[in-house]
């Protein structure tokens, strides 16, 4: 287990880190059409919170997109890096994810996030964030539509209706099991949305959730069991 160490310069309040979305979004890369789905590694990563202790535990799992079979996988453990602020809640658990990414012994490959990318109210989501920083191939899956609205998917596997701010497609609610709620995703960075739904579809074979973002959900809070008070 890594610990993690918060950037001196990592922003403290709500103004430095809307300058640094800002500052990055522009950046994002949306016209790639990113690695084959089933093709090579993909790597799942989520966090768990003690709010007590103000403790972050992420974790970052690689399975073998072919198989699905678990490669490698690290976690790391630190203080929250910054309050809670909706819309800003990358910046609480970012230095984790990097952290813990950086642990692994092989390289990533995609990177799915339990959240947001463009789906975002700042169109910068942590998929996003995450892209631009690694320079990695990113998407998010969420559980929910966040603010945006969509239309019904049709009920079998497969099925998919836009996800939208206003006439704007941000993701798209996708249909990962029959007659089973639909998960929300959104381009992170490196990924057409297209590709992002065909490796959602790819990682979710026997659930609704990804197999990545049930890897490490499941790691990460197994990480934070296992940390102690300071």
């Amino acid at each position: 287990m890594t610990t993690v160490r918060i950037p001196q310069d990592w922003p403290a309040t709500e103004e430095q880190a809307r300058a640094v979305q800002d500052a990055l979004r522009a950046r994002v890369i949306l016209d790639e059409p990113g690695p084959p789905p089933g093709t090579g590694h993909v790597t799942g990563v989520d966090v768990a919170y003690d709010d007590e202790r103000d403790v972050v535990a992420a974790a970052a799992v690689v399975l073998d997109a072919s198989t699905l079979d678990v490669v490698a996988r690290a976690t790391a453990v630190g203080r929250v890096a910054f309050p809670y602020v909706p819309g800003l809640l990358a910046f609480r658990e970012i230095p984790a994810v990097l952290a813990a990414l950086d642990a692994l012994p092989c390289p990533p490959g995609l990177v799915v996030c339990d959240g947001y990318g463009l789906a975002h109210p700042r169109r910068f989501g942590l998929a996003s964030h995450l892209g631009v920083l690694t320079g990695l191939p990113t998407i998010g899956v969420a559980k929910n539509p966040f603010t945006f609205t969509h239309d019904e998917p049709g009920t079998p596997r497969g099925s998919a209706s836009p996800l939208l701010a206003g006439s704007e497609e941000v993701g798209r609610a996708l249909r990962t099991r029959d007659a089973v709620k639909p998960v929300f995703v959104s381009v992170g960075h490196r990924v057409t949305l297209d590709n992002a739904c065909a490796h959602t579809l790819a990682l979710t074979p026997a659930y609704r959730l990804p197999e990545t973002t049930r890897r490490a959900d499941a790691l990460c809070r197994e990480a934070l069991r296992g940390t102690h008070p300071a």
